[in-house]
């Protein structure tokens, strides 16, 4: 089981970072998490501002990203697609009925962070809030496909501090039904 486990994990790291590579989305999500942080924390007003201005072009150029991701991983083979809805890792799990489909879990997330991207009208502190809530719980989602959900939990619990329940509650309420609809 454990051989299986590994050659099934090292194929789905294989797919995700083959469609990964030559996009940024990553050092994106660094980026702004770090010039969230920092605009948050800036005790001057103008300067302020100018960091959120700064982080705009990230934001676009994550946006554009993340929905190529989603529209060029759309061509990947279904059958490598299937995500186990099971919370650890089994043998032939996604061939159950209890599975999502990785490719539409990316296009869920690619309009989440788009619409967040978006937004009108909030605040610089709640458009950055859910941003970075649709980034991590893209993330978690990749970790999911690649490993199990238990193992993505954990490890957004000690990168990040965020319970999966918290960071599936932090999105907005368009992405948070249509992840739910999917995973659920």
């Amino acid at each position: 089981m454990w051989i299986t486990r590994g050659r099934q994990q090292q194929r789905r790291i294989a797919i995700l970072a083959r469609y990964l590579h030559g996009h940024d989305i990553e050092k994106h999500i660094e980026t702004l998490s770090q010039g969230y942080s920092r605009a948050l924390g800036e005790s001057d007003p103008t300067r302020g501002e100018q960091v959120w201005g700064v982080l705009r072009g990230t934001e676009d150029a994550l946006s554009r990203q993340v929905s190529k991701l989603a529209e060029d991983f759309a061509g990947v083979e279904p059958t490598a697609t299937r995500v186990s809805k099971f919370p650890i890792w089994l043998p032939g799990s996604p061939a159950f009925d209890r599975s999502f489909d990785m490719r539409e879990a990316l296009r869920v997330h690619a309009r989440g962070i788009c619409r967040a991207i978006e937004q009108q009208g909030a605040s610089p502190k709640d458009r950055a809030f859910a941003i970075l809530a649709e980034m991590l719980l893209m993330q978690h989602t990749c970790h999911w496909y690649c490993r199990s959900k238990s193992v993505a939990s954990a490890r957004m619990l000690a990168s990040h501090q965020t319970s999966y329940e918290q960071l599936v509650a932090s999105v907005l309420p368009q992405t948070r039904q249509e992840y739910l609809e999917l995973v659920t």
